[in-house]
């Protein structure tokens, strides 16, 4: 195969047990879905996070100090980037990493109408894999990662991500959001939500392997399947086959059993301890967490050696 998605895709289904990165979720179709998720009622995280950004984007502000660099890692829609441009003291260029270049070339076309002089340089990458940003100005670099993202990396690849960021951020700061550990009943709700948005998102990545690969998926035949492990404190996604079929992906045939699954995603939930920890081990040097009153979710700014 010619694309990473490609390669990944046979090598997951050439495997046992069948999984592959949740990356892929997120073509431009996968994007829009994904924004509709974050306004299901069920969807805690998104509007969560935003209140808690809404409260404390001054207090980010000031640590970060004036004419600061932002960098957004895996950029979605721009609106949680949107309140630290807005509260943080002339912020001087904004770079927002996604491997979903349509759509993050929009949203940047966007912010910069909206921010009359601020440097927006959209990169095209996999922030998992080691970055080349533009050269630093004179303020300080201030990582954004939002979302709970690094919930889909494993524990390994987390703490791998955290240490590329504080070699990236040298002298700056990361301000990182983590879902929290809570009642299984929310957090199952919040992945199997009544309008089947989440089934329609898990369900694009096989009907992204039709458009870009030539695979003869039939969507029909799998079932979205979501469920908190509560042993390893993660959610997990699935598809699961319905029938015995046959897929051809990449020139190559695969045979797949009723009942067996390929793992899509998974999402793990943290402790504010835990998360402060793994961020230690990394190298950053844990400063102020919030919250929300409930604590479902948490925002953190780790300072970078």
């Amino acid at each position: 195969m010619t694309t990473g998605f490609g390669r990944d895709l046979v090598a997951a289904l050439a495997a046992q047990p069948r999984s592959i990165s949740p990356k892929y979720f997120y073509d431009a179709e996968g994007s829009r879905l994904f924004d509709r998720i974050c306004e299901l009622p069920e969807y805690y995280p998104t509007r969560t996070e935003l209140g808690i950004l809404q409260r404390h984007a001054g207090e980010m502000g000031a640590l970060a100090g004036p004419g600061c660099e932002i960098v957004e890692f895996g950029a979605g829609s721009l609106r949680k980037v949107r309140l630290l441009l807005q509260a943080f003291e002339a912020p001087a260029r904004y770079v927002p990493i996604d491997i979903s270049g349509e759509y993050l070339r929009d949203a940047a076309a966007v912010l910069r109408r909206e921010f009359a002089g601020l440097d927006v340089q959209p990169l095209v990458a996999d922030y998992t894999q080691a970055v080349a940003l533009p050269p630093a100005g004179k303020g300080r670099r201030i990582g954004f990662f939002p979302g709970s993202t690094l919930g889909n990396f494993t524990p390994e690849e987390a703490l791998a991500f955290l240490q590329g960021a504080a070699r990236l951020l040298q002298g700056g700061a990361l301000i990182l959001g983590a879902d929290l550990v809570k009642d299984p009943n929310v957090l199952h709700a919040a992945y199997n939500d009544g309008a089947g948005v989440t089934a329609a998102f898990n369900l694009n990545l096989l009907a992204r392997a039709n458009r870009e690969l030539g695979a003869n998926f039939q969507l029909a035949n799998y079932a979205h399947y979501a469920f908190y492990n509560a042993p390893l404190a993660r959610i997990e996604m699935h598809l699961v086959a319905r029938e015995k079929q046959v897929v051809a992906v990449g020139g190559e045939r695969f045979a797949i059993a009723e009942g067996e699954a390929l793992h899509t995603e998974n999402s793990y939930k943290f402790t504010i301890a835990g998360l402060r920890d793994l961020a230690s081990r990394a190298g950053f040097r844990p400063g102020p967490a919030w919250t929300d009153p409930e604590r479902l979710f948490s925002v953190h700014w780790l300072h970078a050696p």
